[in-house]
Order: C-alpha cells, then sequence, then structure tokens
C-alpha cells in the first residue's frame, strides 16, 4: 500500500478500554492474567507473592481493530503482552508500508525504543479486536524494587526477543521469496486467514503479484 505524504491512521491511536484491574476480576474469569503468569514462567520461576504483585500491579486493556498503538516518530512508553488478537509492525520507505512483524497469542511486543528517549522507527497496528497485558517502565520499576530477580526475567524477555529478530533476519538473507512463504506457512500457518495477503507479500520482502504467482505454484 502506498502513501503520497503521510500514512492514514485507520482507527483511533491508541483508544484502549480498560477490561478490569486484575485483584478485582472475580476467579473464574482469571484465564487472562494466568496466561501471562504461564508466560513468564517459561523464563524464571513465579513464587505465588511473585504472582499475586505481578497481577495486582498491571491492566488489561483492549483495543479496537485498527487501533495505532505506536507511531513513527513518537516515544514508546508501553510494551504488550498478547492475549488475544493480531498486532503489526511497520515502517514506511518511500511512501510505502514496509511491515516487519506480526505479534500473535502468548507472544511479547517490546518496541526496540521501549523506555528510550529516542523516537520509535516503527508503527504498531492492531489487525484484529486486540487483548493484551500493558507494561509501562513504571511498573517495571515498582516491581523491580519488590523482586529484584525479575530484572532477570527483563533480560531474558529481550535476549530472546533479539534473538528472533536475528534468526529471522538471517533466514531471510539466505532463502528464496518461495522458501520463505513456505517456511511461513509452516511455522505461523494461522496467519493466513488473519492477516490480508499485501501484508504478507510485504513481510516476506516481495509484491503481492508475486506472492499469487508462488501459491498458485505451489497449488499445482
Amino acid at each position: 500500500m502506498r502513501y503520497e505524504n503521510k500514512p492514514p491512521i485507520v482507527g483511533s491511536y491508541h483508544s484502549a478500554t480498560v477490561v478490569r484491574h486484575y485483584k478485582d476480576k472475580p476467579k473464574q474469569d482469571n484465564y487472562m492474567e494466568n496466561e501471562i503468569i504461564k508466560y513468564l514462567s517459561k523464563y524464571i520461576p513465579i513464587t505465588k507473592e511473585m504472582e499475586d504483585v505481578i497481577i495486582e500491579s498491571g491492566f488489561i486493556k483492549s483495543f479496537k481493530k485498527g487501533t495505532i498503538l505506536l507511531e513513527e516518530g513518537k516515544m514508546s512508553n508501553e510494551c504488550y503482552f498478547i492475549i488475544k488478537g493480531c498486532v503489526r509492525s511497520f515502517h514506511i520507505k518511500d511512501g510505502e508500508e514496509k511491515t516487519t512483524e506480526f505479534y500473535t497469542e502468548e507472544e511479547a511486543v517490546t518496541p526496540s525504543a521501549y523506555g528510550k528517549r529516542t523516537p520509535s522507527a516503527h508503527y504498531l497496528e492492531c489487525l484484529e479486536d486486540t487483548l493484551s497485558g500493558v507494561g509501562t517502565p513504571e511498573l517495571e520499576t515498582e516491581l523491580y524494587q519488590k523482586f529484584p530477580q525479575l530484572e532477570s526475567l527483563t533480560r531474558a524477555l529481550v535476549e530472546a526477543i533479539m534473538a528472533k529478530q536475528q534468526d529471522t533476519i538471517d533466514y531471510f538473507k539466505m532463502s528464496s521469496p518461495e522458501e520463505r512463504y513456505l517456511n511461513f506457512i509452516k511455522f505461523r500457518p494461522n496467519l493466513i486467514q488473519r492477516v490480508p495477503q499485501h501484508q504478507i507479500a510485504s513481510y516476506l520482502g516481495i509484491k503481492p503479484e508475486s506472492l499469487s504467482r508462488i501459491r498458485k505454484r505451489i497449488m499445482k
């Protein structure tokens, strides 16, 4: 998709609805916070006391499809844990959107400019109605003061995200467009029906018409 000047922003910028503060939620509706705890426990042991503090310190927010969570050139002061929905990262080059990543359930979104005094180089857009845990540097500081060991969690998450990004870059350099698409449908098949084809093509670094040819060739 090409823009003449600045990209039109679909939907509202960061218009969120706070679903409910964790400590006010009934027990039967605690599956959302359990997903966050389950994810965090992959990296460090989470004690019951830590779990209670994390739950009571955070908010779950809902975002409408089309909401822009972060704009290029703006400061990034929030990170996200996707409970339900899909978020796309992209930037604008020569008036054209370049999709860099898709984030879905049980994935963390930590912008490279998060918590820094530097403007973001990317947009973050909700491709679906999205339910997400939202973190801030202030919330992190509060948790670090109570549980210093959580700093190791932050480092582990950042390292995991950076490693994933580097693996993606390395694979793209060594693979053909068709190999990239086959890898995409192998490891992220749920996105085929959830994401517009022109955005998948952009993510793969090819034109939509090239993607159509690849799909036809594979189906023969």
